[in-house]
């Protein structure tokens, strides 16, 4: 096979190749044996139609579609490594001329999609700026502050009014010019005043009120309110207030302390314990943050003209998959979640674009990047990885094979190549 690659617009060009008759005589004896068994013909038993006459009756031209479409996957394939794309190639190619004749090889020209020339700017030795790790005792005192709210108690008021911060108990029932609507009505049901959980205006009109107290508490529903069917409308809930309680914390001393964390003995000791981790989750943030800087940097830095759609597209969907993956495992399905936050499946994708479209810039720059520095992953370094994902999943290393070609860990391992040479050179001022 000779293949050749042209280019015919920014991203775009036509492959041309060949298919031996070789490869395409058994395609087309594969392809007649697909079809024998629906020929009925008079004279031979359903099936049995010799190939002889089908060629004479139909020609052997009507073989070649299916023996095509037999071949094409790893002819296009082969024909893209000869001519050095494979690792560029994108989207789907469709084919724009093919002559076959009967006997000869057949000649191939596909049009198809591949990567953008990234022309590289600085990455290595960027300025990113430094971040703050310092630990303040304000940031310990809301940290302890955070625990004694998560001891604190509820205790009933007998006849004081609510206050933000209250939990009131409540049965309610909503109305839309004196009629009921659907999800309005409720009993039972605990509301933290200030806690902006409820329609913007419901909370603020129960502060002030007791229990025992019957109020009618009249708002407006949002304009971009998931139930287009209330959305802007106003409506008058009937509330019925059954109990107010109010938050009582712990005192802050040591036996508090000992409440909190069963390691330490004193409040100074878990003041301390708290800066220590507090100072290891900001280390751990600025750490992220500079890499982060850094990447962004020599993405910046980079010239790319301009971007497939299709590898855009194909990132959206990724992410959305990902996404609903995870929701079914909560077992919310697709259509479950759309009628749960009102949206549709288009919004979903216009929501991930242009997310996308920034990965696929990044990606790019990496994988320009590696190629720039000659970077590759040698098979004990394949091999060092998947015994560190098998340690990290507890799962056994030839299921990870299974999972895991050794491309993709190839790939993956070129990339953080490419990442540390950006990340690990980057200076903070």
């Amino acid at each position: 096979m000779t293949a050749k690659f042209e280019k015919t617009g920014t991203n775009e060009g036509t492959l041309t190749f060949s298919i031996s008759q070789e490869e395409i005589k058994p395609a087309l004896d594969k392809a007649f044996k697909r079809i024998q068994g629906k020929i009925n013909e008079p004279g031979f038993r359903k099936g049995k139609l010799p190939r002889a006459m089908f060629n004479q009756k139909y020609g052997e031209e009507s073989l070649y579609e299916d023996a095509l479409n037999l071949l094409f996957s790893v002819a296009y394939e082969t024909a893209a490594k000869e001519a050095g794309i494979l690792n560029d190639l994108v989207g789907q190619p469709s084919v724009s001329d093919w002559k076959a004749e009967k006997g000869q090889d057949w000649e191939l020209t596909v049009t198809t999609t591949v990567k953008p020339e990234v022309k590289l700017g600085e990455y290595k030795n960027l300025t990113v700026p430094k971040q703050d790790t310092t630990v303040t005792d304000e940031d310990v005192e809301a940290r302890v502050e955070y625990e004694r709210d998560n001891l604190a108690e509820l205790v009933l008021k007998e006849d004081e009014g609510a206050v933000d911060g209250d939990t009131v108990v409540v049965d309610f029932e909503g109305f839309i010019d004196g009629e009921p609507f659907n999800g309005g009505k409720d009993e039972n049901y605990s509301l933290v005043l200030g806690s902006g959980s409820f329609i913007p205006g419901f909370e603020e009109q129960l502060v002030g009120h007791k229990a025992g107290e019957e109020v009618d508490v009249t708002v407006i529903f949002p304009e971009d309110y998931q139930a287009e069917n209330l959305a802007n409308k106003e409506a008058v809930f009937k509330t019925v207030i059954h109990e107010v309680k109010a938050k009582e914390l712990p005192e802050l001393d040591d036996d508090f302390a000992k409440d909190v964390d069963d390691e330490v003995e004193t409040l100074d000791e878990l003041k301390e314990k708290y800066r220590k981790e507090l100072t290891e989750q900001k280390e751990t943030a600025a750490a992220d943050a500079k890499d982060e800087a850094a990447i962004r940097q020599a993405v910046e830095n980079a010239e790319i003209v301009e971007l497939p759609q299709e590898m855009v597209h194909e990132e959206v969907h990724n992410q959305m998959n990902q996404f609903l993956g995870q929701m079914q495992q909560q077992g919310i399905s697709p259509e479950m979640y759309y009628q749960l936050t009102g949206t549709t499946e288009d919004d979903l994708h216009k929501q991930y674009e242009a997310v996308a479209e920034d990965r696929v810039r990044t990606n790019l720059v990496i994988e320009a990047i590696a190629k720039a520095e000659g970077f590759g992953a040698t098979d004990e370094e394949i091999d060092k990885e998947i015994k560190e994902l098998s340690d990290q999943y507890g799962m056994p290393v030839e299921q990870i094979k299974n999972v895991l070609s050794d491309d993709m860990l190839r790939h993956d391992i070129t990339m953080k190549k490419a990442i540390e040479a950006v990340t690990e050179t980057a200076v903070e001022k």
